[in-house]
């Protein structure tokens, strides 16, 4: 009976290592929209329905439309991809080609989208993995963390030890920390809280201030940190 027991902890551990391995394959885009404010609704509609389509398509493993608490005008798109071959094939989908045209004219400034790969994430089964939505009633956070060159090291590892401990946190449904592809000292934060008390106890957090402690001399621009909640 031990040895079954150590089998199947083996197997598990396993299925565990092989699942977070692939999940250093997968694409990561983040992008930013922001629409006339006399447009958000007919924005929003159009982004729901392409991620709607879009969470049909092969290789989409989380597809997610935020809306920015206080800027109902401004919106946030978390994409995860199977592989960059999936996340390319998205792009020249039919149904996306066909909202970029539509909603440009909407648009007060150009679409911002940034493709990302991963730098320190949860494992895949983190809230809102299955079927590309997030948890109801918990509030996002994506913050722009921008270092100067000569400090990418040590900002990055400063950010990979924020996420490890974030994710300890008890109402902390996810912290993934991203890297620009083309600008690899520009990272983002995604996270995913609870409720405004989880927010305001993670930001009290001792982990937390020394990050801020840390991160102060090498910024390169603004902490740029938005709250969000999920738009469907």
């Amino acid at each position: 009976m031990k040895i079954v027991r150590f089998l199947l902890g083996c197997t598990c551990l396993s299925f565990g290592l092989i699942e977070t391995g692939h999940a250093a394959d997968y694409a990561y885009v983040v992008s930013y929209i922001e629409a006339a404010p006399a447009a958000k609704d007919q924005a929003a509609d159009m982004l729901r329905r392409l991620a709607n389509l879009s969470r049909r398509e092969a290789g989409s493993i989380r597809f997610e439309v935020l809306q920015r608490i206080g800027y109902p005008d401004q919106f946030a798109v978390l994409e995860v991809w199977d592989n960059v071959k999936a996340q390319e094939a998205h792009g020249g989908a039919a149904h996306v080609q066909l909202f970029r045209e539509k909603v440009k004219p909407l648009l007060r400034a150009p679409y911002d989208e940034r493709p990302h790969i991963p730098l320190s994430v949860g494992t895949a089964d983190a809230a809102g993995a299955k079927g590309g939505k997030g948890a109801k009633g918990a509030i996002y956070a994506v913050t722009h963390v921008d270092v100067i060159p000569k400090g990418k090291d040590e900002g990055t590892e400063a950010v990979k030890q924020l996420s490890t401990a974030s994710r300890k946190e008890p109402n902390a449904l996810r912290f993934d920390s991203l890297t620009q592809t083309s600008r690899p000292n520009h990272m983002t934060l995604v996270e995913m809280w609870k409720d405004q008390k989880a927010v305001t106890a993670h930001s009290a957090a001792d982990h937390t201030k020394q990050f801020r402690d840390k991160l102060g001399p090498l910024s390169g621009a603004l902490f740029d940190e938005r709250f969000y909640r999920a738009l469907d």
